[in-house]
């Protein structure tokens, strides 16, 4: 469908809801297709080519919302899922907050399409993943077996209109590779991965994913406890990245209304150490991410949550803001037209230090470099309090020297900000969220 009929549908359902009554009516359509292809052995394992196409439409009547979301575009279907929406609104419970954010000033220029993607042969998005898959297997014959060998990539359309005089619309697309394998020695398997993904065909590097992965994998063999200590702990950019994604439920203004953040009441307070800045940028320039507006309309922006360690603010959308009596950071996330806005992260990340990770784990004469985390997911986003089992390498006289397995390290996220003492000149991004190499000064090893 073309973004103009599109455009026009979504009109057509925010006059309809108007003309039936509604104070205020927001429609939310999204056109998307995405392909996925896996390789095994060098061949097609599986490839998809999916669809998707919906208008979700948000009324409020009196403080009350009512929403509802339809795929199919017909006349009787949308109008049959305006007045769902109607009915919905008068069996909630009124609040005086919710409402929707008027048309911007200006919008930031944001680079998110590049139509070259779509053009691209599928034989030679096939060819990626072979060669991800090939290039694994070369490093070295102990690369037994590659789980998966992976091309994907999306092109999207967003529209949104509204009563208030917000009428936009942009596409977007992305493209990315994905290794998962394993290498067996001795009886004894590891697993490692790796994945890229980016604005552009061209920023895919196959050859990198596959021997990352890889590499991942072999230096793990052989990894043995060590025995219980308190030392210094470098993180990995993708373990500190799992981290980032622990606390940045707390650091929504959403999560602080509700009680359900560490940060409540903290703003303007040091939380971490001056080594920490956290960022969420919605418009930052060639990320996947990125986009001119939210899922409300209002104009993406670059908002500092920690400066320097001290709490600076938390991220809204229109309903939060309007709570606090503060303006919305354009946060309003919104996957898909079957949801209404809640508010979430665009590319969210702890901003680089200027020392190369080398250095971090060169000063350290024993302690541990950590390359993975099982069980992140059981952290407590309230109290801050974690355990989770660990995996990486030993520290000795300020180099890698040997693997570890069977571990565990537990702290708070608070002590875990405070004690941050180096980072890294590495900035990775992992999909939504990056971080560098990080080093806490001291932190609990749980062992044999």
């Amino acid at each position: 469908m073309s973004q103009v009929a599109m455009r026009e549908l979504a009109r057509q359902m925010v006059e309809k809801a108007q003309a039936k009554g509604a104070n205020q009516s927001e429609a939310y359509g999204l056109d998307s297709k995405e392909l996925s292809i896996d390789v095994s052995k060098g061949i097609v394992e599986t490839m998809k080519l999916a669809e998707d196409r919906g208008i979700g439409i948000r009324v409020f009547q009196g403080g009350k919302m009512g929403y509802s979301f339809t795929s199919d575009l017909s006349d009787k279907a949308l109008e049959a899922t305006v007045d769902r929406a109607l009915a919905n609104a008068r069996w909630t419970a009124e609040d005086r907050f919710r409402e929707l954010p008027g048309k911007a000033g200006q919008y930031p220029d944001v680079r998110t399409y590049d139509p070259a993607i779509a053009g691209i042969p599928v034989e030679q998005k096939i060819e990626l993943a072979k060669t991800i898959e090939a290039t694994a297997k070369a490093v070295d014959p102990r690369i037994k077996i590659i789980e998966r060998s992976s091309y994907a990539d999306a092109e999207y359309t967003v529209t949104i209109i509204n009563s208030q005089g917000v009428d936009v619309a942009y596409q977007g697309a992305y493209c990315g590779g994905y290794a998962y394998l394993v290498a067996e020695e001795n009886g004894e398997s590891q697993t490692g991965f790796s994945l890229s993904y980016g604005l552009s065909f061209d920023g895919i590097d196959p050859q990198k994913i596959g021997k990352e992965a890889a590499e991942k994998a072999l230096r793990m063999l052989g990894a043995k406890p060590v025995s219980s200590r308190r030392a210094p702990v470098v993180f990995d950019p993708y373990v500190a990245t799992q981290f980032l994604g622990v606390l940045a439920p707390s650091l929504t203004a959403e999560a602080v209304q509700k009680g359900k953040s560490l940060f409540a009441g903290k703003k303007g307070q040091p939380i971490a150490s001056a080594e920490v800045t956290v960022i969420d940028d919605g418009r930052m320039e060639g990320r996947i991410l990125s986009a001119p507006f939210d899922g409300e309309g209002v104009p993406t922006s670059r908002t500092v949550l920690i400066d320097k360690g001290t709490l600076q603010g938390y991220l809204h959308n229109t309903y939060t803001a309007a709570k606090e009596g503060a303006a919305s950071t354009g946060n309003g996330s919104r996957g898909s037209f079957r949801g209404t806005p809640e508010v979430g992260t665009t590319n969210f990340y702890l901003q680089a230090g200027d020392r190369p990770p080398s250095e971090l784990i060169g000063e350290i004469e024993s302690g541990f470099y950590v390359t993975e985390v099982m069980g992140m997911h059981t952290a407590n986003p309230i109290s801050g309090d974690f355990s989770v089992g660990a995996a990486g390498l030993l520290i000795e006289q300020g180099q890698l020297t040997r693997p570890v397995r069977g571990v565990a390290i537990a702290g708070n996220l608070l002590d875990w900000l405070g004690g941050i003492d180096g980072v890294g000149s590495d900035l990775t991004f992992f999909i939504g969220k990056g971080a560098p190499t990080l080093r806490a000064k001291e932190m609990a090893i749980s062992g044999a």
